[in-house]
């Protein structure tokens, strides 16, 4: 049934078929230049904790909420897309979201712990929005290309974390100041706003695919993407969270556990792209699924069973697995659903409940962590939930697409 759910998506048609190769050329850049943006200003506080702290005079507990706070952002506005978008068109949702990424980054270089809260609520609220919304509009405008476009956002994704973390210190030591690696993510959404605006004339070209809400909370297949979306999403924001001090409790100095904490994003890149490249080509996706599951325990495995041996291979087959899963995951997005509104609703679904999900995963490992004196069991723990992982991600995997409940008539938009 797969097979045919991929020709159906490869004979549906792109809203940018009428137009030039200039404005198709437009749409690739503003998806990859917008998930550029959906990283960065987030992680860009994290090199920098100590300018940060000293600046606004905050507590460890205080800077933490800077980084749980976007989490459950994403848990609480995701659910809400699919009712935005039946008042406005993505793409203008897309670049409402810009500009207020734009503008949350610049609240967070205020001088004030409340501005700067406020500013991270708005820099979640935004990212959220487009979280949901960018893998919707490369089934839209690329139904054909959607393991490739899928495979480029996700790297994407890696490359705008990557960059966040990897070049704030030594734009911070050149400059004398911590703002100015903040302020390249106040910027770079403006840009990326830019290249979005010739796309607004695509409104009123993509007919909606059906004309009625959807409703997935009753499909067991939802549920199973919801669960993946979610498991990896707390197995990657716990052990990413915690892998240096791990890795620094069993023996190894801090400049090695922060290279193979760094390892991490490296390793996904290939994975990012060429997962769901043959997941779209794929009847059923369980072999990606099994493979993603082997790595990842693997790593866990043995970080668990020796850290101090190979912690680079350790950290690689963690990255592998983490890259792998997130791509499968939005991969699954597309591939479960027949339009853009169902897509919709399915990426609103997994991506505000695996948020939540996700946002408990650093604070579940420290009080296990608490709890048992050792690491041991926080990795245990995590290998058990990648069994359940694997779980969630076979039933997600089979050849079926989500069949939502229907109900009342509306002006649901596409695009």
């Amino acid at each position: 049934m797969c097979g045919q759910s991929m020709k159906r998506v490869d004979k549906q048609s792109s809203p940018l078929e009428r137009y030039t190769l200039t404005l198709t050329g437009l749409a690739v850049l503003g998806l990859l230049l917008a998930a550029a943006n959906l990283r960065g200003g987030l992680v860009v506080f994290s090199p920098l904790v100590m300018e940060v702290r000293e600046a606004l005079s905050l507590s460890a507990s205080a800077f933490g909420m800077l980084t749980t706070l976007p989490l459950i952002c994403f848990a609480v506005i995701s659910i809400l897309v699919p009712l935005m978008t039946r008042f406005f068109s993505s793409i203008t949702l897309v670049v409402f979201g810009l500009l207020i990424i734009a503008l949350g980054v610049m609240l967070r270089l205020v001088a004030s712990y409340p501005v700067v809260i406020l500013g991270t609520l708005l820099l979640g609220s935004a990212i959220a929005l487009l979280n949901v919304l960018i893998p919707v509009l490369v089934k839209v405008f690329f139904p054909g290309r959607v393991g490739l476009m899928t495979g480029l956002y996700s790297i994407m994704l890696s490359l705008g974390a990557g960059m966040g973390l990897y070049l704030a210190v030594p734009m911070m030591n050149h400059f004398n100041h911590w703002h100015y690696p903040v302020l390249v993510w106040a910027l770079l959404p403006l840009v990326t706003s830019l290249i979005w605006l010739p796309l607004l004339k695509l409104r009123g070209d993509v007919k909606p695919v059906t004309g009625a809400r959807v409703t997935l909370w009753k499909n067991p297949t939802a549920w199973a993407v919801t669960f993946y979306m979610g498991l990896q999403s707390f197995y990657f924001y716990a052990i990413v969270t915690w892998l240096p001090k791990i890795l620094m409790e069993s023996g190894l100095d801090p400049f090695q556990a922060g290279t193979a904490t760094a390892m991490i994003n490296l390793v996904s890149i290939p994975f990012n792209l060429f997962v769901p490249i043959l997941a779209a080509r794929m009847r059923q996706q369980q072999p990606l699924v099994v493979l993603i599951f082997l790595l990842s325990f693997s790593g866990l495995a043995g970080l668990w069973w020796a850290p101090q041996q190979a912690p680079m291979l350790w950290a690689s087959l963690i990255g592998m697995g983490a890259g792998g899963s997130l791509s499968l995951a939005l991969s699954f997005f597309i591939l479960r659903t027949r339009d853009g509104v169902q897509a919709t609703a399915l990426s609103a679904m997994a991506q505000s409940l695996g948020y939540l999900l996700a946002s408990s995963g650093p604070v579940t490992l420290a009080l296990v962590h608490d709890l048992s004196g050792h690491w041991l069991s926080a990795l245990l723990l995590l290998m058990l939930l990648q069994i359940f992982q694997l779980a969630f991600g076979w039933k997600a995997a089979s050849a079926v697409q989500v069949k939502p409940d229907t109900n009342i008539h509306s002006t649901d938009r596409t695009v």
